[in-house]
């Protein structure tokens, strides 16, 4: 994907995924976390939640997986912080929303806003600092 010549300053953006139990699975096996909040129905019954919630990091993982998709193949990551106010269960859809706040252009490096909502409540947020693909060659 070439650099999204719209990534500045301003540039917002959406992607709406579900969150499927293959993939709280796939994340498990992947990390390591094999708590059984996220993969035991019936302990997930018995909690606070009644149900089964995701990793908090896999909406990490989609926050990494929307910013490399509009900053340009290739962007590299630098840093991410991450609020965790509300949980993601197992076939929540979520609304991941991204507002570019700051641009270094001389750098190639932004600061985004990053949200995660389900029907409209806040679930995470957090900031992400990226390095688009352009200013890395």
């Amino acid at each position: 994907m070439a650099h999204n010549i719209n990534f500045d300053k301003g540039f917002k953006f959406n992607l709406s995924i579900q969150v499927t139990d293959q993939m709280v699975r796939k994340f498990a096996d992947m990390c390591g976390d094999f708590n059984p909040i996220h993969l035991d129905d019936e302990y997930a019954k018995k909690t606070r939640f009644k149900q089964r919630i995701a990793h908090g990091m896999i909406v990490g993982a989609l926050f990494s997986r929307a910013l490399n998709e509009n900053m340009g193949e290739g962007g590299i990551y630098l840093s991410q912080t991450l609020k965790f106010l509300s949980p993601v269960f197992i076939n929540d859809t979520l609304e991941l929303e991204f507002h570019v706040t700051a641009m270094r252009k001389e750098k190639g490096i932004a600061t985004v806003e990053t949200l995660a909502k389900k029907k409209g409540e806040l679930c995470v947020k957090g900031e992400a600092i990226v390095m688009v693909a352009s200013s890395i060659a």
